[in-house]
């Protein structure tokens, strides 16, 4: 039998490494419970402040939105940033680098293997929540959400692709780095909040991060009443720019650990 090259290689490599993920899944049921139920917590907990506060009924659309949107940047976050360091400590990526696939299908596989739970999770936190707190949504604008989430989606995966190669190249610092990251996103992105109220400039500068402009953008097509940053059309084009960008400084920052790892010798060597 002939052994796939090209396009069927690199397909093959992200069918590989996403079938682990999948499976997981329905594999351990509890982990799945633990992994909707937490999340829906903390973003139940903030609807109850907003209603406390008597703020008005479309932050609360703001709030679950933003709880529904978490669940991806987490996954990118510790299931890609951080995969190949783990995988480094557990002997993995040493057949990641003797295998003929290309790195690229390997974290696109864990990006498409991730998406499952992160879109269940998601789904849980936007249906629950809705149903409890009766949040309303425009039907209208369900579609161009939807292609709106669609392309933030590609960027932020993009994205979460050059930080594996940026997070494997700093070793020890990997975990501090993911710590740092994790809740100024939060914060910079407006989960909680509009992105306007950050101003100008802190917005513009958190413009960087995919999420930032997205869901405000679906925030603007689902939620009425929402204080628009900049209008629809740019945040997505904005959006748009980014797939691209990232895809290419992912690859280069691959192909730069690659060069640098093989000149000193320590792609895979392990650090305590």
């Amino acid at each position: 039998m002939a052994e796939p090259t090209g396009l069927r290689l690199f397909l093959k490599a992200i069918r590989a490494r996403s079938y682990p993920r999948l499976k997981s899944v329905f594999r351990n049921r509890a982990w799945l419970f633990t992994e909707i139920t937490l999340p829906l917590l903390g973003t139940v907990a903030m609807v109850y402040v907003y209603q406390a506060l008597r703020a008005p009924r479309a932050w609360l659309g703001f709030v679950v939105l933003g709880g529904a949107m978490m669940a991806f940047w987490q996954n990118v976050l510790w299931s890609m940033g951080t995969q190949f360091y783990w995988d480094r400590a557990e002997g993995n990526l040493e057949i990641y680098c003797v295998a003929p696939s290309p790195l690229t299908g390997i974290l696109l596989g864990m990006a498409l293997g991730g998406i499952v739970i992160s879109v269940t999770r998601a789904l849980a936190i936007i249906t629950v929540s809705s149903l409890l707190f009766g949040v309303g949504y425009r039907a209208g604008g369900v579609l161009p959400a939807l292609g709106v989430f669609a392309v933030s989606l590609a960027a932020l995966y993009c994205l979460g692709m050059l930080m594996a190669s940026l997070f494997l190249f700093y070793g020890r610092e990997v975990w501090h780095l993911a710590e740092a990251f994790q809740e100024p996103v939060y914060f910079l992105s407006g989960f909680y909040f509009p992105v306007r109220t950050l101003g100008a400039l802190v917005g513009g500068a958190a413009s960087l991060i995919p999420l930032t402009l997205g869901l405000d953008a679906i925030r603007q097509l689902l939620v009425p009443g929402t204080p628009v940053f900049f209008p629809i059309g740019w945040e997505l084009a904005a959006v748009a720019v980014q797939v691209p960008i990232y895809a290419v400084a992912s690859q280069l920052a691959l192909a730069r650990l690659e060069y640098q790892s093989r000149r000193d010798g320590r792609l895979i060597v392990r650090t305590s």
